[in-house]
This record gives structure tokens, sequence and C-alpha cells, in this order.
């Protein structure tokens, strides 16, 4: 029964390479066409210094993504890291809801962004009704 399982959660589950692809996809749609002119203009000429800070401070959450990831593997995701962590309790729920709800608002925010670019393009209002339907 257990070498079935085995079997059947490393045929479900993702390899390096598409999980390596998906997270780049996300950050390429996140961090380089949502937010490098927002983080340009605010930053000004310190702009590569701001890029390589932000990256010391992902490298640290990456590494810790990989060890807990190598100690538990699971498909389970952030909710399995936390019931590893807290166990059957009220905060593990409820930390698992609250980082699902906020890959969703990442998610809508990085949509909004698509269709303010999109209407931009083509010469529209970016602030208007057609963003939200893009």
């Amino acid at each position: 029964m257990k070498q079935d399982r085995t079997t059947r959660y490393q045929k479900d589950s993702l390899t390096l390479s598409g999980t390596v692809m998906l997270g780049t996809g996300v950050m390429i749609g996140a961090g380089i066409f949502a937010l490098t002119g927002q983080m340009a203009q605010m930053t000004g000429s310190l702009f590569p210094l701001a890029f390589l800070a932000a990256a010391i401070v992902v490298s640290f959450s990456a590494y810790s993504y990989i060890k807990i990831s190598n100690a538990y593997p699971s498909a389970g995701g952030v909710a399995m890291y936390l019931h590893q962590a807290y166990g059957d309790r009220l905060p593990t729920g409820f930390n698992a809801l609250l980082m699902y709800f906020s890959m969703v608002i990442a998610q809508s925010f990085l949509a909004r962004t698509f269709g303010s670019y999109t209407m931009q393009l083509f010469g529209g209002d970016d602030s208007g009704r057609m963003v939200s339907v893009l």
C-alpha cells in the first residue's frame, strides 16, 4: 500500500523543472511586468541596488522553503508545512486560508496590471471599467 501511495505521489507531483517554471512565471509577471516601473520611479538611480536588496531578502525565504520541503516532502504545500508545525489546530487552518487568500489577491493585482497595460497599449483609459473586464 505504501509503495502505491509513493508511486501515485510521484506521478501527480510537480517536477523540479515544472516547479521552477511555475515560480519563474509568477516572478516575471509580478516582479518584472507589474512592478518594475513603479519601483524605478520610487528608487530613482538606486534602482539596481533595490533589486539586489530584494533578491537578498527573497533568498532567505527561498532557502527556508527548500529546507522545509526537503524535511517534509508533500504535495500539500504551505498547508502541509503549517500542519507539520502546529498540528490539527485552529492556527493551522487560519494561516493556510490567509496564505491562499493572499495568493488570490496577488493574482488579481497581476490581472489588473495586465488590463491596465493593455488599455494603455491601445490608447484607452486605464482607470475605467474595461480594465476590470480584461
